[in-house]
């Protein structure tokens, strides 16, 4: 999951970062909302962290223009305004879910992760494919009710193909959503994990769909 995070706090934005880092996201910063608009314009995220309180202007204005231009990734608000108005502004602008501060960071991984969820159309947080099943919580993964060790890389990789499963993902896709873009992998490295993941999880389990991509599927099915 590659994650915008809208903070002009350095030390919040530093804590927060490192939290969801260490939950498995890949996250890329900005301290204002200038530069959010430009990376959420020529960067794909599956979700936006954004502070309204921004040194350029209120968060919501950022918001309000990106849903006008049909920008739909979810975006998660935070704010230190507690009055009902603040929040319904927010919400107006396009917000899909607010957090007050102080919060706490376990509450922030929690709505973010199920935003991510419903985005892709999953309601419950243990997402299954047959006898595979990913819980975005605690990122752990059992096959057929056992625990399967995986590395963070391949974590993340897995988590990404079972938010999009049944849909065929592209190597484009994986890149820009799983990887670092200052390390952008080429097409091998993503081959390479993916042949891990098989003999971690059976070789049917992802399908290679050629010039198309990767699918995970039911390999019971």
């Amino acid at each position: 999951m590659k994650v915008l995070l809208v903070e002009d706090d350095a030390a919040l934005a530093e804590a927060l970062g490192t939290a969801l880092g260490e939950a498995g996201m890949l996250v890329e910063q900005a301290a204002t909302g200038g530069e959010a608009d430009f990376l959420v314009r020529t960067e794909r995220y599956d979700a936006v962290i954004l502070d309204l309180g921004l040194p350029d202007g209120d968060g919501s204005r950022w918001l309000a223009e990106w849903r006008e231009d049909a920008i739909e990734l979810p975006v998660l608000v935070l704010t230190a305004r507690t009055r009902w108005n603040d929040k319904a502004a927010g919400f107006s602008a396009g917000a899909d879910d607010y957090v007050t501060k102080p919060f706490e960071t376990a509450e922030v991984l929690f709505r973010l992760h199920a935003l991510v969820r419903r985005s892709h159309g999953h309601a419950h947080p243990v997402l299954r494919i047959g006898e595979l099943a990913f819980d975005t919580h605690s990122g752990s993964v059992t096959l057929a009710g056992r625990p399967v060790s995986l590395t963070a890389q391949e974590s993340r990789l897995l988590a990404y193909l079972a938010h999009a499963a049944p849909r065929v993902v592209s190597r484009s896709e994986l890149a820009e959503h799983v990887y670092d873009r200052d390390h952008e992998p080429d097409s091998n490295v993503i081959d390479v994990q993916i042949s891990r993941l098989r003999r971690k999880l059976g070789t049917t389990r992802i399908e290679t769909l050629r010039g198309q991509g990767y699918r995970l599927v039911d390999a019971t099915t």
